[in-house]
């Protein structure tokens, strides 16, 4: 299983997310100095009930401390959309 399949993982089973996209955008950032230890940068947009009536910086937390283990290894960057099911 790569990183992105990892996260999808994660992210349905403890935000229990209804959908949700995962894009690896590290090719993008090669030669970057984050990219030199192996983590990757990565585009999520998720859709969760978890999300709703918490603000934008809730709704991140909520995120980060679901993939805490990944964090600092095999994700270096993520850039997050995160929405409820009353906004898509």
């Amino acid at each position: 299983m790569n990183t992105a399949q990892k996260i999808e993982q994660v992210l349905r089973l403890r935000l229990e997310a209804l959908d949700i996209t995962v894009e690896d955008e590290s090719a993008l950032h090669a030669g970057h100095a984050g990219a030199a230890s192996g983590g990757g940068h990565y585009r999520v947009r998720i859709v969760s009930p978890l999300f709703s009536g918490k603000n934008r910086v809730q709704r991140h937390r909520l995120v980060y401390a679901a993939l805490a283990d990944e964090m600092g290894g095999a994700i270096h960057a993520l850039a997050l959309t995160t929405l409820t099911p009353d906004q898509v």
